[in-house]
């Protein structure tokens, strides 16, 4: 068992650790082993860390409760990706409040080229549930990951359209990966498995209360190259995702609705307020989104050379499968160097012309 995994998972579970928190802990010690052997004195120098939580990083206690995380997702095929692993989603990391730990069960391939959000009102009209359809069968040819929240409505429905037109599809959880919310969607979360899956980061057991949805729905933001909005009130969850998008410089899109239709208000609004572009068809989004079939993916084949230190290699590795730029604070966290040391080899690596130094402590690779 990876001492390492172990260790973030129990910094994970102490309470008052939340993931911004974490990461500013591992950033501090090194990495997750380390936060539990710094003394009490420097933990309660490090913003954010009082005496209660302090002492419980010092007792380790939830260590054990790490163990059985670890023994149930084998046991239940449950992969648990943490934030330094390389294989974490790429799109997941360009956001800084980012979950540290993901759960996922079934066969999902996060790095898809092309991803589409779709989420909506619970109660869909029949007008609703056929622009979800229409909108699945024309991106058949794009083949894109479609990921949504499991909820009844219109989410259930791109789900379901994805599946029956062998598409991939995610569900984005709002309770832990082996609680089924809502249990009539069970049959549906058993076909996603096969060709998608479901992602939450919440433990195994965790129920669906409320206030785990707002939190999850900034995953499907993050996880949506596109996010559309169909049929929404004036209110609720679909607005929430598609504020979180805008926030995260996504591009989100709304398909109009009748005027009067309480859930036609929330996607006329959007538009209203150029909060989202207008979409009636997937040739929208093609043209917005600048997507040509014909083009071919294009891959970073960025190398450098025999004089370089590992360090080195590792910084231009990790910012090679990041969009090829990163936060030097995020750079420490999944390097596991201490900032001091990453700040001077970064140096080193403009000197070489390999990175460039950007505003708010960005370094991107020269490509």
């Amino acid at each position: 068992m990876n001492q390492n995994r172990l260790a973030l998972l129990a910094l994970h579970a102490i309470p008052g650790i939340g993931d911004v928190t974490l990461r500013q802990l591992i950033s501090y010690a090194g990495n997750a082993e380390n936060v539990f052997k710094t003394p009490k004195g420097k933990l309660l120098k490090i913003p954010g860390i009082g005496r209660i939580t302090a002492e419980a990083i010092r007792t380790g206690n939830t260590f054990k409760q790490a163990e059985k995380e670890l023994t149930k997702a084998e046991k239940d095929d449950v992969q648990i990706l943490l934030f330094t692993d390389t294989n974490y989603p790429s799109r997941l990391k360009q956001v800084p409040d980012a979950p540290c730990i993901l759960y996922v069960k079934g066969n999902v391939d996060f790095e898809n080229p092309k991803t589409v959000g779709i989420v909506g009102t619970r109660k869909a009209t029949d007008y609703g549930r056929n622009c979800v359809e229409d909108l699945i069968i024309g991106l058949k040819e794009h083949k894109p990951l479609i990921v949504s929240g499991l909820a009844y409505g219109i989410d259930i429905q791109a789900h379901k359209q994805a599946v029956k037109h062998n598409l991939p599809t995610i569900g984005v959880m709002g309770s832990g990966v082996d609680v089924i919310y809502p249990p009539a969607h069970q049959e549906t979360a058993k076909k996603m498995l096969h060709l998608g899956g479901l992602v939450t980061e919440n433990s195994f057991g965790t129920k669906p209360d409320a206030h785990n949805f707002p939190a999850r729905n900034r995953i499907i933001a993050a996880l949506s190259d596109a996010l559309i909005v169909v049929e929404a009130a004036e209110k609720g969850g679909a607005l929430i995702t598609a504020d979180i998008s805008n926030s995260y410089n996504k591009d989100v899109f709304a398909f109009p609705g009748n005027i009067g239709q309480s859930y036609s208000t929330g996607c006329n609004n959007l538009i209203k307020s150029n909060k989202a572009y207008m979409i009636t068809d997937v040739k929208d989004l093609e043209y917005l989104m600048n997507w040509d079939l014909n083009e071919p993916t294009k891959k970073n084949h960025f190398n450098i050379g025999e004089d370089f230190s590992d360090e080195e290699r590792s910084i231009v590795q990790i910012l090679q499968s990041n969009n090829n730029q990163l936060m030097i604070d995020e750079l420490g966290w999944r390097s596991n160097i201490n900032i001091s040391k990453l700040a001077s080899i970064l140096l080193t690596l403009e000197f070489k012309g390999i990175v460039n130094a950007l505003p708010g402590k960005i370094y991107k690779l020269k490509l």
